[in-house]
């Protein structure tokens, strides 16, 4: 799976693996891609040093990214507690009346609330990105379309590759006017925030819109069938997300959560603003029904949707509340039926890509496709 942009960054496929963990990012990178750490849950610049130095230990050399999430334009003077304070009192009674309603527990003293939406601001960013060029990451993607143009030179100054996630040809276009190197053309089937177009409409728009740019194809990619078929639309690789969640390198944390995720089908996951206040691919729950009610208050714009739900979210997980556990996550869902070391996935990834680009080499040459 070698195309122009693979061999610009030294990677033996153009597959590029965003998540959370540090492990997985790791293994991705060992097993021939590029994996690429989010970063928005790392409040802690130390906690993000020291994950960093962990995956280039178990690399050996080969390139890695990191994600952050931060918008292209700054809100001077606002804290977090000058956001906590617009939050309406009738969504906090909405919280606690629905946890109440699932008897979920309290957290207990000491217990932190775990990932918050400071991650979403801009200063924790920054914190973030100066751990960042400490290291020898090969690629900065930002998940709010392009970053800060300063953010954006200070990448290029380092020889970072900078990308950006469009789900439209039109934030494409703005995304390569500001100096980006790679748009990532997401689609509607991805997990996590999502535009209104489908990733076969959407890549080769994207691809047309931004040429000679090198694009990425993410959104229901989650086999080798389909990574084909996101390189034949004119991307350059693929961005897989979801796909490694139900791997053995994840760290879920969640017994409950993982049997969920392995019994879901590709109809099991709902668009709803009930996380961040954007529209958010993620498993449906009752926790996203009760915010999706037309009865319920409905919810906040970002980012006082996140501060909102962020300690009940942490009392979801920590006490495995079932009917509202839920995480983001694409419609590929329903292919994520086993568990598996991100390396068997990626060896099916390569295996089955390299099957469909013969049977599709058999049907140009006027010989079948069976």
């Amino acid at each position: 799976m070698q195309t122009e942009l693979s061999r610009r960054l030294g990677i033996e496929h153009a597959v590029f693996g965003f998540t959370p963990f540090p492990a997985v990012a790791a293994a991705i990178s060992r097993a021939g891609g590029l994996g690429v750490l989010g970063a928005v849950r790392y409040a802690d610049p130390g906690a993000l040093h020291r994950d960093l130095d962990w995956i280039e230990g178990r690399t050996g050399g080969r390139p890695y990214g990191l994600d952050v999430v931060m918008p292209a334009r700054k809100v001077e003077g606002v804290t977090e507690a000058d956001v906590e304070a617009m939050i309406p009192a009738g969504h906090r009674r909405f919280v606690d009346e629905t946890l109440a309603r699932h008897g979920v527990p309290e957290l207990g003293p000491g217990d932190r609330s775990g990932w918050r939406i400071t991650g979403w601001m801009e200063d924790v960013a920054r914190a973030q990105l100066d751990v960042a060029f400490d290291h020898p990451i090969a690629l900065l993607a930002n998940a709010l379309g392009p970053p800060p143009a300063d953010v954006v030179a200070r990448a290029h100054a380092h020889g970072v590759l900078v990308a950006a996630l469009a789900g439209s040809a039109r934030h494409a276009v703005r995304h390569a006017e500001a100096g980006i190197d790679i748009v990532v053309a997401q689609g509607y089937e991805a997990g996590g925030h999502t535009g209104e177009i489908a990733t076969m409409v959407l890549t080769p728009e994207v691809v047309r819109a931004v040429d000679p740019l090198p694009v990425l194809a993410a959104g229901g990619i989650g086999s080798g069938e389909q990574i084909a078929a996101g390189l034949a639309l004119g991307a350059q690789g693929v961005w897989l997300g979801s796909l490694w969640l139900t791997t053995d390198e994840a760290e879920l944390h969640s017994p409950a959560l993982t049997a969920k995720l392995l019994a879901a089908g590709s109809g099991d996951t709902v668009r709803s603003r009930a996380l961040t206040g954007k529209p958010a691919r993620q498993l449906r729950t009752a926790w996203t029904d009760a915010w999706d009610d037309p009865a319920g208050p409905g919810t906040l714009p970002m980012p006082l949707q996140g501060l909102l739900v962020a300690e009940a979210l942490s009392r979801i997980q920590k006490y495995e509340a079932a009917p509202l556990l839920g995480t983001p996550v694409g419609q590929i869902v329903g292919r994520m039926n086993s568990r598996r070391p991100v390396r068997a996935v990626f060896d099916e990834l390569t295996r089955d890509f390299a099957r469909t680009v013969e049977r599709l080499g058999r049907i140009a040459d006027g010989g079948g496709g069976t």
